[in-house]
């Protein structure tokens, strides 16, 4: 299931009419508890329309569900890593909005085998298994090498795959970086990377998306060995 942003309204507006300010919490503790209220009304028919694969039914409610503690995140629920769902809500690391995720996560419930919950996109367990569909394309993952210069605590990246010269510049960006957040997740990423290119030729000394993500972990456990 992909992110959704919250629907800010059932009916068709004019189009005249400019969208009215969302009103944000100005308490985010609060706001989390609010949010997790409402998701505990709620699991009853989340859990129906998941079991019937219509997750669409909840969306709406959910979008609702999200405003309650900031109008600006995303969410999305998908196949679970531990558990058999996971629900993700995400800032996609805005500094703003990382108080109300924070919060969010805190108040959250235990994870069972049902439901597990993440503050931020995670990482696939082997991005090589996954297989994207861009522009008409169907794109594996396993394709992709990149090449990584390390300086001090982030890290510069060339990625390269087979079918760029194909694509459009747009196609090309998203399959720049959409390789990365699912090799590292979007929090590490957004921590450790910082300048990100397009390689139009595989470049040498390229490694594969999983020998990245081993490269950036160990980057991020000795940086923070050293604090």
């Amino acid at each position: 299931m992909g992110f959704f942003r919250r629907n800010r309204t059932e009916d068709v507006p004019d189009p005249r009419t400019a969208w009215p300010e969302q009103e944000i919490p100005a308490d985010a503790d609060a706001a989390a508890v609010a949010f997790w209220t409402r998701w505990f009304e709620l699991l009853p028919l989340i859990s129906a329309a998941l079991g019937e694969r219509e997750p669409q039914r909840v969306e709406h409610d959910l979008c609702q569900a999200v405003a309650l503690l900031h109008p600006d995140l995303h969410f999305s629920l998908d196949r679970g890593q531990r558990a058999i769902y996971s629900l993700v809500l995400t800032g996609q690391e805005d500094p703003a909005l990382r108080p109300y995720t924070d919060a969010w996560k805190a108040a959250a419930p235990p994870e069972d085998a049902i439901w597990e919950y993440h503050d931020s996109v995670p990482p696939v367990p082997d991005p090589a298994e996954v297989t994207v569909n861009i522009a008409q394309h169907r794109i594996s993952l396993a394709d992709v090498r990149v090449v990584a210069q390390v300086d001090e605590s982030v890290v510069d990246v060339a990625v390269y795959h087979p079918v760029f010269a194909s694509l459009d510049a747009e196609t090309r960006s998203t399959l720049t970086f959409l390789p990365l957040d699912a090799a590292l997740g979007e929090r590490l990423a957004a921590e450790r990377l910082r300048r990100v290119e397009t390689a139009e030729a595989e470049p040498q000394g390229a490694i594969t998306l999983l020998e990245f993500r081993d490269l950036v972990r160990g980057l991020a456990e000795t940086v923070g060995g050293d604090d």
